[in-house]
């Protein structure tokens, strides 16, 4: 696969094209995870990677607008501080989230309160922000959405409320926004291994899920991926029956 720099010289279309010294992506959830994988091959690609931050990672290649998910009304200010710095937007990929488990019974408010804030309406908040500077490049946006938002299990109420109304979500702006060039993606992973020190032969690596982020942005121009799901190759030996545990055995 060509970078998505070598791209925009060799076509000079779409999204890719607006600059010859590389795309701009920006990234939320960078600083660690499948976030940081996704911004690593990126930037390894030839994109120039921003990223909305409550915590910093201060990589070079990378920067950064410190911005609190929790609280959306941050997004937009920073959202254009990143245009304005890099002089536009060619993409946008979403990926930080709250996981907040906890039985309907006993889930407390404030859990609840801070999932949706992150998971779903920062989101909102990021695409209305970044939709202007989208449409005027036909950029492209990836909704990191997860198998839990259509497979639910126990304890799992906030994340898979969230990541189900994220579908809902990724499936209108594909609708709405076709027509003014922007193309969106919902991409639904399976079993990640998330956490360092998780060598999980029953996970998928978190630069695995990088590669398909970067496929659905470099997509052709005539073609826009709708829904992107992954699923681990390999199943445990004693598939796991309850909890988030039951998305390794998809």
């Amino acid at each position: 696969m060509s970078s998505a720099a070598d791209d925009a010289r060799a076509t000079g279309k779409g999204a890719h094209a607006l600059r010859t010294d590389g795309p701009v992506v920006l990234l939320t959830g960078a600083n660690r995870g499948t976030g940081r994988a996704v911004a690593e091959g990126l930037h390894a690609a030839g994109w120039r990677v921003h990223a909305l931050s409550r915590t910093p990672t201060r990589l070079p290649w990378l920067h950064e607008v410190a911005c609190d998910l929790r609280h959306p009304e941050q997004v937009g200010p920073a959202v254009d501080r990143v245009a304005t710095a890099a002089g536009g937007l060619d993409a946008v990929v979403t990926g930080g989230v709250v996981r907040a488990l906890g039985d309907v019974a006993s889930l407390p408010l404030d859990d609840w309160r801070e999932a949706v804030d992150v998971n779903l309406t920062s989101v909102l908040a990021l695409v209305q922000s970044a939709l202007p500077h989208l449409r005027r490049g036909g950029g492209r946006i990836v909704l990191m959405g997860s198998h839990a938002g259509s497979r639910f299990f126990e304890g799992g109420a906030a994340y898979c409320m969230t990541k189900a109304s994220l579908k809902a979500l990724a499936e209108v702006l594909l609708l709405e926004e076709r027509g003014h060039g922007v193309c969106t993606t919902l991409l639904s992973p399976g079993a990640i291994a998330n956490l360092p020190g998780d060598n999980s032969p029953t996970k998928m690596a978190t630069s695995s899920v990088a590669q398909a982020v970067r496929w659905a942005l470099e997509a052709p121009d005539d073609t826009t991926v709708g829904e992107l799901e992954l699923r681990p190759a390999r199943l445990p030996a004693h598939p796991p029956v309850s909890g988030l545990d039951r998305l390794q055995a998809v």
